[in-house]
């Protein structure tokens, strides 16, 4: 009995009937199943979901402005768009904080006060830094020195 070879999936079948059966299932175009696009289809899913969750990582770390090393200091650098960016600031109580302003916050802003924690720094270059260590927890606004640009600190 002479078999019949499937050149793109490299079987044998016994007839050509089965060899027109099998390939009219496997590798017709117009059939809807189709095994191998359904295998690459979940793959471009795996790898859609491994992007949203390394750009949610991104995000989320500039939204809060946190960039905390082994919870030794938690280092923040703040910008300026048309106010300090990021304009709300996520730390731990009771672990160090190491807060620097970018090249971009110009003027008064560069005067940066929190009030309620009697904290006050006039950074004169990019390379100062306020260090500071937040024992008490709460929501605390900080300032420029002329109140015009303002933002939150959240201390958990």
């Amino acid at each position: 009995m002479a078999k019949t070879h499937c050149d793109i999936c490299n079987r044998d079948f016994k007839n050509e009937e089965s060899l027109a059966m099998h390939n009219s299932a496997k590798h017709d175009p117009s059939n809807s199943y189709n095994p191998e696009k359904k295998s690459s289809f979940k793959w471009f899913i795996i790898i859609g979901i491994a992007i949203l969750l390394i750009a949610g990582f991104y995000y989320y770390k500039n939204l809060t402005g946190n960039s905390i090393n082994n919870n030794e200091v938690q280092k923040i650098t703040l910008g300026f768009k048309n106010n300090y960016s990021p304009n709300t600031i996520q730390v731990k109580s009771g672990i160090p904080v190491e807060l620097t302003l970018d090249n971009s916050v110009r003027g008064c802003y560069r005067s940066f006060n929190i009030p309620a924690l009697g904290i006050s720094k006039n950074f004169l270059s990019s390379s100062d830094k306020l260090e500071f260590t937040p024992t008490e927890k709460g929501t605390f606004q900080f300032r420029c020195g002329m109140g015009m640009g303002t933002g939150t600190l959240i201390v958990s």
